[in-house]
């Protein structure tokens, strides 16, 4: 057999194999670009990934009614919401802002399409999946070696106690490596994979845990058991996953013990955390390698006994037996330790309800309960659904609503939350579409487990534990805007949804030439999805070059911001830059045409609002400085720069435009 044979048989049994491999490594590629919620990250993604459809649909055989019931179902889910999401640019009030939504949900309908809609083997999947989980266990291994180091370096991946690196968010950062675990589990207790590999997957579980665990994100201490639960009760293979996370946990004890100590340590003054973080780093790989070297000794002596071997049933029942031991211990003891199970929920719910502590700076935060301020989030996304129940307020609506109705001093832009997300801008009919993706990839996944062999039920496992990972937190986090997640969960559903089976022609040829009516109308609504994201891409790119010379270059940054108007008529972002550049110079006239041109755009926007208004005051023109004043309190009751300026200007008084820019630019940074 010539070298290259298998991999050659491999790609002709599932020739999409090679674009799903691509788009693996833009996934991995995302986590360098704060995990991918950048524009100028996603974007360029999202055009590669467009091609890779294209080509895919242009050249690899497949045919819609070959594909299967469910997933039909799933992909026209996903492919309705991004058309709603596009729509309701009609009635959202930041258009430039359900532009950049509509792009984005772009992005993970065309990764869904290319992983669902083409047949994968179980070895084509498993290596699809084997890559992502590996590549992702090599960085996880890299980013506790620079944690590890020590220093300032290392202090700086830190936000305070919690390690924001890689994606500039400490929960996001946590769910990076926390979505890796489950596939990491699943192939290392997979029969069907090679003793080495489950070696190291099983290594590489156990690193990822008090990486993730440095982030302090309560989030994921509720969503990891809910997911392991999850897993455990609708797949089959309970028992040998569980063994084997057990394993991974027992050995990642001490790593995360470590981990709880770092905190206090960086927020000590003068204290150096460096042989701190190295303790963590040095138990996280020891424990790696002790994990993998137990599991690579038992995969390789279950390999080597055949088939049917009496020792390797009893090793099973012994194992089964384990496993079932500590899980019976750990519901005794976590019955005990949680104690009136009333008591604690109802404690835990006025926690919820009450947001920060006062003392929510001191002591343990994962131990600090569940004030937060996203009881106030959603109870403006539940508002924004109860005005607009059928369609919602439009996308990207929720950050003017929370200015305008929330409660906190916070100023998110997101609710928090993927179905308030859904339920709140885009109303009945977006969460309905939701759920008909969501309900479809899940009929089909288990139409995949029913017939798979055990290899299929691995990969289908792994894959729905990174989906389920990400939808659970994300149900109490905004991890949708990550690409560098939303991209590998949405990926990894539709390849378990590759695995439902269904009836392909015999000997399908690898290659198959579509007629130029079929590729004409193929390249329409591609480049049509295409330039829905290069237009604010384009414009970005733009401003952050006009950004980044306005010191020095005055007029080459108003030229280049002209042309990021030009590329994106909908956004207020060029507009609101001009603005502030120009009051910088001292030019009144030409911050107050680029601050209306802003309003124009988006009328609701509260910081063009305010800037008008004190720029009216310097003009002596108090009527309309009056008016806009209190326009953009009405817009942000709570912001305490326009309540001032307005006070100002009641008194007769002039607001100070340094005065007013540095306190905008001080507020800013307190809440970055």
């Amino acid at each position: 057999m010539r070298s290259g044979r298998p991999l050659e048989l491999l790609v002709r049994a599932a020739p999409v194999t090679v674009p799903s491999l691509v788009v693996v490594l833009v996934s991995v590629a995302l986590v360098f670009d704060d995990v991918g919620y950048p524009l100028t990250a996603w974007a360029p993604a999202t055009v590669l990934v467009l091609g890779l459809l294209g080509v895919a649909v242009a050249t690899l055989p497949n045919a819609w009614g070959d594909v299967p019931t469910p997933v039909r179902v799933a992909a026209a889910g996903l492919v309705g919401l991004t058309a709603w999401t596009f729509l309701s640019i009609l009635w959202t009030p930041d258009r430039g802002a359900a532009l950049e939504a509509g792009g984005r949900t772009v992005l993970y309908a065309a990764v869904f399409l290319l992983f669902a809609l083409w047949r994968q083997r179980a070895r084509t999947a498993a290596l699809v999946l084997g890559a992502w989980t590996a590549l992702m266990l090599v960085l996880a291994a890299a980013w506790t070696v620079r944690v590890g180091a020590g220093g300032q370096a290392a202090v700086d991946l830190f936000l305070d106690d919690r390690l924001r690196s890689p994606a500039g968010y400490p929960n996001a950062s946590a769910a990076t490596w926390l979505m890796v675990l489950w596939p990491a589990v699943a192939l290392a207790a997979s029969a069907r994979v090679p003793w080495v590999a489950r070696g190291a997957f099983a290594a590489g579980a156990v690193v990822v845990l008090p990486l993730a665990l440095l982030s302090v994100s309560r989030g994921s201490l509720i969503a990891v058991p809910l997911t392991a639960l999850l897993l455990l009760v609708l797949l089959p293979g309970r028992l040998r996953h569980l063994g084997t996370l057990l394993l991974v946990a027992a050995a990642a004890t001490p790593g995360l013990l470590a981990a709880l100590d770092v905190g206090d340590v960086l927020t000590t003054p003068g204290a150096d955390p460096s042989s701190d973080l190295r303790a963590v780093a040095v138990l996280a790989l020891g424990g790696g390698l002790v994990a993998g070297a137990i599991v690579a000794a038992v995969a390789r002596w279950e390999a080597a006994r055949p088939s049917g071997d009496p020792r390797v049933a009893a090793l099973h029942r012994a194992g089964r037996l384990a496993a079932a031991a500590v899980v019976a211990v750990g519901l005794v003891g976590g019955l005990v330790a949680v104690g009136d199970p009333v008591d604690r929920l109802d404690r835990a719910w006025t926690s919820f309800q009450g947001g920060y502590a006062e003392d929510s700076g001191s002591g343990n935060r994962l131990a600090s309960g569940l004030g937060s301020n996203r009881y106030d989030f959603y109870r403006v996304a539940l508002d924004g659904f109860t005005a607009a129940p059928l369609v919602g307020q439009g996308a990207e609506s929720f950050r003017q609503s929370y200015l305008r109705d929330g409660t906190s001093t916070e100023t998110p832009r997101y609710p928090h939350s993927v179905e308030l997300r859904v339920l709140g801008e885009l109303g009945l009919v977006g969460a309905l579409l939701l759920l008909l993706w969501l309900g479809g990839a899940a009929w089909a996944a288990a139409r995949a487990v029913r017939a798979g062999d055990p290899l299929t039920r691995a990969v289908v496992a792994g894959a729905l534990g990174v989906t389920g990972y990400w939808l659970v937190h994300g149900s109490a986090d905004w991890f949708w805007e990550f690409a560098g997640l939303g991209l590998p969960a949405v990926a990894m559903l539709g390849l378990a949804c590759s695995l439902a089976p269904r009836h392909d022609p015999p000997r399908a040829p690898l290659m198959r030439a579509r007629g130029a009516g079929e590729l004409a109308v193929l390249a329409l609504v591609l480049g049509a999805a295409a330039l829905t994201v290069l237009s604010p891409w384009s414009a970005q790119r733009e401003i952050d070059r006009a950004a980044a010379v306005f010191a020095t270059r005055p007029l080459e940054s108003y030229s280049r911001l002209d042309r990021a108007r030009t590329l994106d008529p909908l956004s207020d972002r060029a507009s609101l830059l001009e603005g502030s550049i120009a009051l910088r110079y001292g030019d009144l006239p030409r911050a107050r045409r680029a601050f209306e041109d802003a309003l124009e755009r988006v009328p609701d926007g509260q910081y063009a609002t305010l800037q008008l208004g004190a720029i009216a005051a310097v003009q002596r023109d108090r009527p309309r400085a009056l008016r806009l004043l209190r326009r953009a309190v009405a817009l942000a009751p709570r912001d305490p720069i326009a309540r001032e300026s307005l006070a100002i200007v009641r008194d007769g008084g002039v607001v100070d435009l340094d005065a007013l820019s540095a306190a905008i630019l001080r507020g800013a940074a307190s809440l970055s």
